[in-house]
C-alpha cells in the first residue's frame, strides 16, 4: 500500500496542477468577445443598466483584484450565477446536478473498456501472430478508427429499431423519469444523482433494471473505443513483459505458462496499462458530449458546450476547473495504484 508520506506528496503536487488550470481559464475568458454584463441583459438593455451591473459584478475592477478574487471564489467551490443556461441558479447547484450523469456514463464506459480490453490484450500477446492475434489486433483498430456519432446510431439501429433490445435514448423509463428528475415510491431523488444507484439503493430493481437498460447502449459506445486503446497497450505491454529474464528462468523452474504469466507477468504489465485507463477515464469525463447528444442524455460535456456558445463564462470556469479536479484525483489514483503494484515506484 502506498505510504501517507507518498501519498500527502502528491496532494500537494495537485496544487500547482489546479492553480495553472485556473489561471488559464481566467486568462482565456477575459480575452473571449462578449461582456458578461451584456449576456445576462440581454442586447436591448439600456447601457446604464449595463454599466451598473458591472460595477456590481465588479468587472470594472482592476484585473488582478478580478484574479485574487476568482481564486478565492474557486477555492471554495463558488463560481456565482450562472448567466444564461440556468440563469438565476448557482453554478455549483448546476454542477451537482449534471457531473453525477456523465461520471455515471463514464464509470460504465470504462468498465465495459477494462472488462473487454484487458483479456483481449493478454490473450492477443499470448497467442501472438496466430489468427486470434490478429483478429483481436483488427477489431482494436476498428475500435479506435469508428467514430462515436457512427457507432452510437449504429447500435442504436441494431439494438433498439431492428432487434427491440434496447432503449434508444434516456437514463431511465418515460413513466419514472420527469424533467431531468424522478420519483419512487413519494421520494424525491436524486440521491447520489446516479439512476442506477439510487435505485438499488432503494431496493427498486424494476427501476435500476430500466436504469440499466437505458445506459447500456451508451455505455458500449464509449466503451469500445475505451477498449481499443486498453487492449493495444496491455497486449504491448505483455509482449514486453513475457521476453523478461524472471519470466524465462520461472517457465525453466517447470512453472506453467499460464501460471508464470498470471502470477509474474500479468502484475508488471498493468503497470502502462493502468496509465491508460487514467488517462482514457478523464477522456472520456470530458469527451462524452457526441454520446450524450447521440443518445439524449444531458451529462456535463453537452451543458459544457452550451455553456460556451451562450458566453456563460461562470458555468464555463466552474465546469472546466472541476473536470481539472477530477483529472488530477484520477491521476492520485493511478498513482497510489502504481504503489501498489511496485513499491519500488515509492522511492
Amino acid at each position: 500500500m502506498a505510504s501517507k508520506r507518498f501519498i500527502l506528496k502528491r496532494l500537494l503536487l495537485l496544487v500547482p496542477v489546479l492553480l495553472g488550470v485556473a489561471t488559464f481559464v481566467f486568462v482565456i475568458l477575459h480575452l473571449a468577445s462578449g461582456d458578461p454584463a451584456r449576456v445576462i441583459l440581454g442586447q436591448r438593455a439600456p447601457q446604464e443598466q449595463v454599466i451598473q451591473l458591472r460595477q456590481e459584478l465588479g468587472l470594472n475592477d482592476p484585473l488582478y483584484i478580478q484574479y485574487g478574487r476568482f481564486l478565492v471564489d474557486a477555492a471554495q467551490f463558488d463560481f456565482g450565477e450562472s448567466y444564461v443556461i440556468a440563469q438565476g441558479n448557482s453554478v455549483r447547484s448546476v454542477l451537482a446536478d449534471k457531473i453525477p450523469v456523465t461520471l455515471e456514463l463514464a464509470l460504465y464506459g470504462q468498465v465495459v473498456g477494462i472488462l473487454l480490453g484487458i483479456p483481449l490484450g493478454v490473450i492477443s500477446a499470448v497467442k501472438q501472430d496466430t489468427l486470434t492475434d490478429h483478429l483481436g489486433r483488427v477489431g482494436a483498430l476498428s475500435g479506435i478508427s469508428v467514430p462515436i456519432y457512427w457507432s452510437g446510431p449504429m447500435l442504436i439501429l441494431a439494438f433498439s429499431t431492428y432487434l427491440s433490445i434496447f432503449p434508444a435514448s434516456g437514463r431511465i423509463g418515460s413513466t419514472i423519469f420527469l424533467d431531468n428528475h424522478w420519483t419512487l415510491l413519494g421520494m424525491q431523488l436524486p440521491l447520489t444523482g446516479m439512476v442506477t444507484v439510487d435505485t438499488l439503493l432503494l431496493g427498486e430493481f424494476g427501476a435500476w433494471t430500466s436504469a440499466v437498460t437505458h445506459l447500456f447502449l451508451p455505455a458500449m459506445t464509449i466503451g469500445i473505443y475505451s477498449m481499443a486503446l486498453i487492449s493495444r497497450m496491455m497486449r504491448s505491454s505483455m509482449l514486453e513483459v513475457v521476453r523478461q529474464d524472471y519470466m524465462r528462468t520461472a517457465r525453466a523452474k517447470g512453472q506453467g505458462s499460464k501460471i508464470t504469466i498470471m502470477k509474474h507477468g500479468f502484475r508488471n504489465a498493468l503497470i502502462p496499462v493502468i496509465t491508460v485507463i487514467g488517462i482514457q477515464f478523464g477522456s472520456l469525463l470530458g469527451g462524452a458530449v457526441l454520446t450524450e447528444t447521440v443518445f439524449g442524455i444531458g451529462g456535463i460535456g453537452t451543458m459544457l458546450v452550451s455553456a460556451i456558445q451562450s458566453n456563460d463564462f461562470p458555468l464555463v470556469q466552474g465546469t472546466v476547473l472541476t473536470f481539472a479536479l477530477l483529472f488530477t484525483l484520477v491521476n492520485l489514483l493511478v498513482d497510489i495504484t502504481y504503489s501498489y503494484l511496485d513499491p519500488r515506484i515509492q522511492q
